[in-house]
């Protein structure tokens, strides 16, 4: 018989009719329950693990939705989809069809915000209680965000707001690396912080709100000095809380600051949720978590388990060897150039294992630089180390980049700024859904004046591009997508401005055009025609932008069927700038283009994206053979348009 307490929770109102003693238990079963799962799926582990306890202090206190609760990036929210009614659904998280790794709304009407970039949820917290005052709305209003997140700019641009604004948003800090005594200095008795503890409840007990606004009241009253000593009195207040908390940051930005509380005693937790719920102003409740707790190898490895592939859980390890990846060939490649080149410097918002720059920083811990989760910044630093002589090198992955269009039009492209632009994972990514594909880059950079995109396709390729990315005194981005870099010694030649590199299969009318990030399966789908005795070239783009038009001109006319494959956007991608090269020129050849119709793509494995929107293998030999069927007739009447119009 099934005892589990996890089963009887199907929404938060089952939470909350639970006796006190049992909630440890419950919370045991979370942990259980997200590292079988995990383990299997992958998935984000150790700050999963880590916010147990506050998710479920949060939905003891807060009655969602009514109350709302946003959570910043999303990457922790696995405990409250749990205890939301999505138990028996989450076996299928991060897979095809299955539920999002991440908030999304159309999921379930707790989810209130879709995310997974960082430092969004307390602007959208915000304008939440702002448009419920509006529309006389009740509910309180809660933004859940981690010490990463508070690094980005977003974060303070709201909090001055809201300090400004001076309504009762509450904004739980979640800090899960560091340690409470650094913070604050606190006194402690056998591991228990007993003054932070003690103080945390005194400023937001309800009895001293009201006593704090009485004295405020009754000093203001007096007459000729009451507001100079009121101003005095504010003062001495900060500086009191900035002597025991180094976080007076809040303070000074207009905000209670409760603080630090021990992010894993929910009775804790319970108990200054309710006393800040009731105090009518705007307030940072500091909460100090463990990422990974209850799982020892994620203690022992936050960073490894905080987004992890499939793994063994009893010792920690992957199941799936890695394969020489993307990443692993840009890292690579930038460590041998930075060998001889001192003016090499290498730039990440806060993904250095993951952008593969962890191996620069281990051997040029000088030329490192990690900004925090601060994308705009990063390019805007990388823009004024270009300036200073220095050759940076910015690594960020695709989704992030769109973060940066005005610091990559502004500060880069419209001085000309040598800055490289490394983004990986472009193109369809997969398992964490809408918020991370990687195929807006080229629609968005190919129109921006002075930039050129390079599309390396293979290990040999990426290096090849890395190499031209250095030898220009200009802008340069480089897109490659999350996975394998096969070798290819037929690719290993020297790159030529604007061109492409052409990939002979034998005597064919057909012409195959892809860039680097679908490489393997144009080549896949060319060998397999090839077993059955038909011919297709492929011509690797190596450069999204420039594109040798007069070159690309001559080429596809000596074809009569053309095909454009890509894994980007359709609106704005490079098949529409070819389709225009095809069009204003009159050639003779007939165009298709293929990439990602105008929608958002929800998870599931590369591979299987690539299946669904044919552009793997199998779907690019029925575009081939579509095209050779059917595009006949288009390309007659190329043929007699053109000869019509001699």
């Amino acid at each position: 018989m099934d005892n589990s307490l996890l089963n009887t929770i199907n929404g938060p109102e089952d939470l909350r009719k639970l006796e006190k003693n049992s909630l440890p238990r419950l919370a045991q079963e979370i942990r259980e329950r997200i590292i079988s799962v995990v383990s299997r799926n992958g998935g984000h582990l150790a700050s999963n693990l880590g916010a147990v306890e506050l998710s479920m202090a949060l939905h003891l206190v807060f009655e969602s939705p009514k109350d709302k609760l946003i959570w910043d990036v999303g990457h922790q929210c696995y405990t409250h989809k749990l205890l939301t009614g999505r138990n028996k659904s989450f076996e299928g998280i991060r897979k095809k069809d299955g539920i999002s790794g991440f908030p999304k709304n159309s999921e379930s009407r707790h989810d209130i915000v879709e995310t997974g970039h960082a430092s969004t949820s307390i602007s959208e917290a915000l304008g939440v209680l702002t448009g419920q005052e509006v529309a006389g709305v009740d509910g309180a209003v809660v933004a859940v965000i981690g010490d990463g997140a508070m690094t980005g700019g977003m974060a303070f641009e709201a909090l001055n707001h809201a300090g400004h604004l001076k309504k009762q948003l509450i904004v739980v800090l979640n800090d899960n690396t560091m340690s409470i005594s650094k913070n604050v200095g606190a006194l402690t008795v056998s591991g228990k912080w007993l003054l932070s503890n003690y103080l945390s409840r005194l400023f937001a007990s309800k009895r001293y709100q009201r006593l704090r606004e009485k004295f405020d009241q009754g000093i203001k009253g007096l007459p000729l000095i009451g507001m100079k000593l009121f101003d005095l009195s504010v003062r001495i207040r900060k500086g009191f809380k900035a002597v025991l908390y180094k976080e007076s940051i809040f303070s000074d930005l207009g905000f209670e600051y409760v603080g630090p509380i021990d992010g894993h005693s929910i009775t804790k937790l319970k108990e200054v949720f309710e006393e800040v719920k009731k105090i009518g102003r705007p307030t940072v409740v500091h909460v100090v978590t463990q990422k990974g707790r209850g799982y020892e190898h994620a203690e022992g490895n936050p960073t490894l388990f905080h987004g992890i592939a499939p793994f063994t859980v009893e010792d920690g390890k992957l199941t799936e060897r890695a394969s020489y990846s993307f990443t692993a060939a840009f890292s690579d490649s930038i460590l041998r150039n930075a060998e001889s080149d001192k003016r090499i410097t290498a730039i990440t918002a806060a993904m250095s294992k993951g952008t593969g720059l962890h191996a620069f920083q281990e051997r040029f811990p000088g030329r490192f630089f990690d900004v925090g989760i601060a994308e705009e910044h990063a390019v805007a630093f990388a823009a004024g180390q270009a300036r200073s002589g220095c050759r940076p090198v910015v690594a960020i992955y695709s989704t992030f980049m769109q973060r940066t269009v005005d610091q990559v039009i502004h500060d880069i492209a419209l001085p000309g700024l040598p800055v490289v632009i490394a983004m990986d994972r472009a193109g369809l990514v997969g398992d964490d859904g809408e918020t991370h594909q990687g195929i807006y880059d080229i629609a968005l950079f190919k129109a921006v004046p002075n930039m050129t995109i390079l599309a390396p396709g293979c290990r040999q390729e990426m290096a090849a591009a890395m190499d031209y990315a250095f030898r220009l005194n200009s802008p340069c981005m480089l897109r490659y997508p999350k996975g394998s870099a096969l070798g290819w010694e037929d690719l290993a030649d020297p790159w030529e401005t604007g061109r492409g590199k052409l990939i002979s299969e034998g005597p064919s009318n057909t012409l195959l055009i892809s860039p680097g990030s679908l490489l393997k399966e144009a080549r896949s789908a060319a060998a397999e025609l090839r077993e059955e005795g038909i011919y297709c070239d492929i011509y690797n783009l190596r450069f999204i932008k420039p594109l040798d038009e007069d070159y690309l001109a001559e080429l596809l006319d000596s074809y009569s069927n053309v095909i454009c494959i890509e894994d980007a956007a359709r609106i704005g991608g490079i098949g529409e700038t070819i389709a225009s090269i095809v069009q204003q020129r009159q050639l003779n050849c007939s165009f298709a283009y293929y990439g990602l119709p105008d929608t958002f793509y929800a998870q599931g494995t590369r591979e299987e994206l690539l299946t669904e929107f044919g552009l793997d293998a199998a779907g690019i030999i029925g575009h081939i053979r579509k095209s050779e069927e059917s595009e006949i007739a288009l390309y007659s009447y190329n043929r007699k348009q053109k000869a019509e119009g001699a």
